[in-house]
């Protein structure tokens, strides 16, 4: 009796609050004028500048006149207050609502989200983004714009960064994690932050890879593979949506009304607002799709559009629009409303500067405990990928050679989409590893040759590549290891940064065959924003550590790896392919009439090049051994209601205490519709002593075997299906059950 009255109090406390909220806000939208609404839907950028965030005159004024009710790029409390003071000059005084791209952290940064993923643990993945929103909220912000959870096949594609790689289950989780992170149990607690999922819809499949280009692909696709971390996020209570550049169905995703409206609010229950990224209401005019600014308003404000980032279509159109009947006023109602929602449970309406609390950024932002967590996330990033004759981790005071362009460089530390992150407090590995060994260190090469490159990435051609090469030979002599820090710079990944080649640079590649002619072992560091093309090195480097972008604490991480304080438990979420030639690559393909058969020529396969990837999805080795056996179903059938228990027992079969990520995928052999071979759907982490080994225990029920049949019905049917469990996506034991 006590929980159910507890539940009666609950419910009914939310009941009241939701009708005070919905009181408030019908008798404000009552007082506002119709330019004071269109205020409210227009979204400013602050500028920035060697001091920081600052704000154009012009700009100023919007706030002062109420024609602007969010800015992002703006934060610290004190700049943030004086915008803020400005907005309560307004008749009205309605709060604005401050946003940002804190995407891996705000000031401490965390590694890449794509490199974050690599930890297979959603609890970490959650706690980077409660620090995150700690630190955001305490310097001012309101609105976070992530988290991206665009499923991403193809490598080229410089924002597979910002995701967490290629798998729709697992993206699924993430979605779910980064949400509760960003978002807490109450948006009115002020540590909190507004969430934004972006970018909605199908972003992660533009074609070839390119950045701002068409997506094309059938409804089926869409429902099966990349819409549902989307919805993972709306059922975790995403309070906001960005929408995506491309096209969906041949309409783009800032005019599509089936989307934003049929699919996002009637389908799956959406109640937040919606933002455009940037400038994409404009940008629907070469699309094709408008002939002018005007109808671009029009169609995206009819098709669900609640707020126009930085494009000042509604700012300058909407007005026309309403008084030529072209948009009723209730249809600018229900926009604002939202808007005015978001600002009313982030308790800005009763305390406006509640997030402008100077003592608190002191305190919170970068603090020891923020630290620690990031070197500790950090850590469990990286991934092993080689490791012949268990040439890592190194022996304590052995004579290292470091060498590379990415070896001391601070700003690569923290990687594309840093936000409001200090290179100059990043720890290079230079910084980290002169502190525990004996170190020589060259830079060794530019991060590319390729002059014209150097200049989009504003980059310095030092023009002593000779001389840098040979100082670097010269180290590598004298020492017992090589430790050689390659990979792309942070401006050669995330947006804007789609490249044709994704292997190493051509001059990168002349260092080390330079350093391995040296005759020492040499261990590569790759640091990078997305999968390279590794064939070459992997067959002729004994050791490779995939560390990606770090962040902050990235010199302690890969340290701390190197010389085995910690053991690599990172597992990658993105398949790497030997060449560019098989992009897009993906472990969860479908079969054909003719599936991959290395000894009949008129089989689905390339002549001049192996199959299969470098690294297949999920892999990732340990300083330890792990050896799988006794995989057991509990039965050889099930019916819909049933659990099927799936056990496997795994020993860590190595000399080193170590952490395993237990991974099952399922296959449905027989649908009405092509299936994948194999699809995530379960992971466990664990950690073993040497020698111990532990019986790991799934339970697979109906829901993980539905999918979109033939009349695209969401449902499971009867037939034979295979469950794999294993150390990665390739390396797996397998069984057969059938559902009745």
């Amino acid at each position: 009796m006590k929980k159910i009255a507890c539940f009666i109090l609950l419910f009914s406390s939310a009941t009241t609050a939701g009708a005070q909220q919905n009181t408030f806000i019908r008798n404000l939208l009552q007082r506002m004028t119709l330019d004071e609404k269109i205020g409210q839907l227009n979204l400013l950028t602050s500028d920035m500048d060697v001091t920081g965030p600052f704000m154009k005159e012009n700009y100023k004024q919007d706030i002062l006149s109420g024609a602007c009710g969010a800015i992002f790029n703006a934060y610290t409390p004190q700049y943030t207050r004086q915008l803020q003071n400005m907005a309560m000059q307004t008749r009205l005084k309605i709060p604005l609502l401050f946003g940002y791209d804190v995407i891996h952290g705000h000031k401490t940064i965390f590694p890449i989200p794509l490199g974050e993923a690599c930890t297979w643990d959603m609890a970490l993945m959650e706690k980077s983004a409660r620090i995150a929103a700690e630190e955001a909220s305490a310097d001012g912000l309101h609105w976070t714009f992530s988290p991206m959870v665009d499923i991403a096949r193809d490598p080229r594609w410089g924002r597979v960064a910002e995701g967490v790689g290629e798998d729709t289950w697992y993206g699924m989780q993430a979605a779910k994690a980064k949400v509760k992170g960003y978002q807490g149990s109450d948006l009115a607690a002020n540590n909190t932050i507004l969430a934004c999922v972006k970018h909605f819809a199908l972003y992660g499949a533009a074609e070839a890879g390119r950045d701002y280009n068409t997506v094309d692909m059938s409804r089926r696709q869409m429902y099966q593979f990349y819409l549902p971390p989307y919805k993972a996020a709306i059922e975790a209570g995403v309070a906001t949506v960005m929408t995506s550049f491309n096209e969906v169905d041949g309409i783009p995703a800032t005019g599509n009304y089936w989307l934003l409206s049929e699919l996002l609010r009637k389908e799956w229950g959406f109640r937040g607002f919606v933002v455009t990224d940037y400038t994409s209401i404009n940008e629907m005019i070469p699309h094709g799709i408008v002939k002018n600014e005007y109808e671009a308003g029009e169609l995206a404000l009819k098709a669900g559009v609640d707020m126009d980032m930085q494009g000042g279509i509604y700012a300058g159109q909407l007005k026309k629009l309403v008084q030529n009947k072209k948009i009723s006023m209730q249809e600018i109602d229900r926009a604002v409303t939202r808007v005015l929602e978001a600002k009313y449970k982030l308790g800005l309406f009763s305390d406006p500067y509640r997030y402008c609390d100077s003592q608190r950024a002191a305190a919170q932002i970068m603090s020891p405990a923020h630290l620690q967590a990031a070197r500790e996330i950090a850590q469990r990033s990286i991934v092993l990928l080689k490791n012949s004759n268990n040439l890592l981790p190194l022996k304590k005071g052995a004579h290292v050679a470091l060498i590379g362009p990415l070896a001391d460089s601070k700003k690569d530390m923290i990687g594309n989409w840093s936000a409001a992150g200090d290179h100059k407090k990043a720890v290079t590995l230079r910084e980290a590893l002169q502190e525990r060994v004996n170190l020589a260190y060259a830079q060794g090469a530019n991060i590319t040759g390729d002059t014209g490159l150097l200049k989009k990435l504003n980059i310095t051609d030092t023009g002593r590549t000779d001389e840098m090469l040979q100082a670097a030979v010269e180290i590598a002599r004298k020492a017992e290891v090589v430790v050689l820090a390659l990979g792309e710079s942070q401006g050669m990944s995330g947006e804007a940064a789609s490249r044709s080649d994704i292997g190493l640079p051509a001059n990168q590649r002349r260092l080390l065959e330079a350093i391995l002619g040296a005759g020492k072992p040499v261990v590569l560091v790759l640091m990078n924003g997305r999968p390279l093309t590794l064939e070459w090195e992997n067959a002729h480097v004994p050791a490779i550590l995939e560390t990606w972008f770090l962040g902050t604490q990235a010199g302690h991480a890969i340290a701390d790896v190197l010389l085995g304080d910690y053991n690599p438990s990172g597992k990658i979420t993105m398949t790497f392919p030997r060449n560019v030639g098989q992009v897009p690559i993906y472990y969860n393909h479908k079969n054909t009439g003719r599936p991959l058969d290395p000894n009949n020529k008129y089989t689905s396969k390339y002549l001049d090049v192996s199959n299969e990837p470098l690294y297949p999805f999920g892999y990732g080795l340990s300083y330890t051994t792990f050896a799988y056996d006794n995989l057991r179903l509990d039965k050889n059938s099930m019916r819909l209601r049933d659990k099927l228990r799936v056990s496997v027992t795994v020993t860590n079969s190595g000399a080193l205490d170590g952490e395993e990520v237990v991974q099952l995928y399922i296959q449905d052999v027989t649908a009405s519709v092509n299936r994948p071979v194999k699809e995530l759907k379960g992971f466990q982490k664990i950690m073993l002593r040497k020698g111990e080994s532990r019986e790991v225990v799934f339970n697979i029920t109906a829901e993980d075997l539905k999918f979109y049949d033939r009349n695209m019905q969401y449902t499971a049917e009867p037939g034979a299906f295979k469950v794999f469990v294993g150390t990665n996506s390739r390396d797996v034991a397998e069984a057969v059950f059938e559902l009745q």
